[in-house]
């Protein structure tokens, strides 16, 4: 019996483990705080991931956090949601719209619009770190392979992240240079019994092993969370809590992460 548990413990440590050997340098990322999709507010002009967003996070200074994802005709727009209808009102998802069809649409009543990836990082221009989450997809490789190279141009520091560990795995092989980060938070909750073995994993980075990240990116409020915290203290690895939504989170996760992704007010 005693030589199971062992094993196990072994097998847990194994699957956990994120990134140890040849760890690079975040020497670049000298922000601490990272303005979750712009620095934004949805009752105002600049809502977010749009442009005026993004040049308020800019002016003042502070990191970027931004999501990524494609159109119908497969241009990398910078949107959160798979779908139109909590940031637009309308009922379509994002993959079944043209880009021409999605450019004149007004995200939140304002006067901004879906903007596309490629004038956000013409935007940023290198003035602030970015971070890049890849939007989970049914097509990863087609997803990673539009948006690599746009990256691959851009002059200016970034790291990407991502839920799916497939997407980091992908930047692993083909892009093994860039920072990559595990986004993940307690899926477990609530009455949904849906691939409960997966997402027990997911929330407990039992895929590490598989994807190797260089940092993890967690929700601040599971932040107790057992193999999180061996991840943080045992491998040492650089951490991103999101997403900070008050002082008062911001001053209960201090020390308890190292870099801070907020929203809804300023640090």
């Amino acid at each position: 019996m005693t030589i199971i548990v062992l094993l196990i413990i072994i097998i847990y440590f194994f699957t956990i483990m994120p990134k140890v050997l040849s760890r690079k340098s975040f020497e670049e990322f000298d922000k601490v705080y990272y303005a979750h999709r712009g620095l934004h507010d949805n009752k105002s002009n600049a809502p977010e991931n749009s442009l005026m967003a993004f040049r308020l996070a800019v002016e003042n200074d502070y990191g970027i956090e931004l999501d990524v994802r494609l159109t119908k005709d497969g241009l990398p727009v910078v949107f959160h949601d798979d779908s139109l209808n909590r940031a637009c009102g309308i009922d379509k998802l994002v993959c079944d719209m043209d880009y021409k069809e999605l450019r004149n649409i007004k995200l939140f009543n304002s006067s901004e619009t879906i903007p596309l990836f490629s004038d956000i990082l013409k935007l940023i221009n290198g003035k602030v770190p970015i971070i890049v989450e890849f939007k989970d997809t049914k097509n990863i490789k087609l997803l990673c392979e539009t948006i690599a190279p746009i990256l691959d141009n851009y002059n200016g520091v970034y790291c990407i992240e991502s839920f799916n560990p497939l997407i980091v795995q992908w930047y692993k092989k083909n892009r093994p240079h860039i920072i990559r980060g595990q986004l993940s938070t307690k899926h477990l909750r609530g009455g949904d019994n849906k691939d409960i073995l997966l997402k027990f994993m997911l929330q407990n980075l039992m895929l590490n092993f598989i994807s190797k990240p260089d940092f993890i990116a967690f929700n601040y409020q599971y932040r107790n969370m057992p193999s999180f915290n061996i991840c943080r203290k045992l491998f040492n690895i650089p951490t991103f809590a999101y997403t900070i939504d008050s002082k008062c989170a911001l001053e209960d996760s201090i020390n308890r992460f190292d870099y801070y992704i907020f929203e809804g007010f300023r640090p």
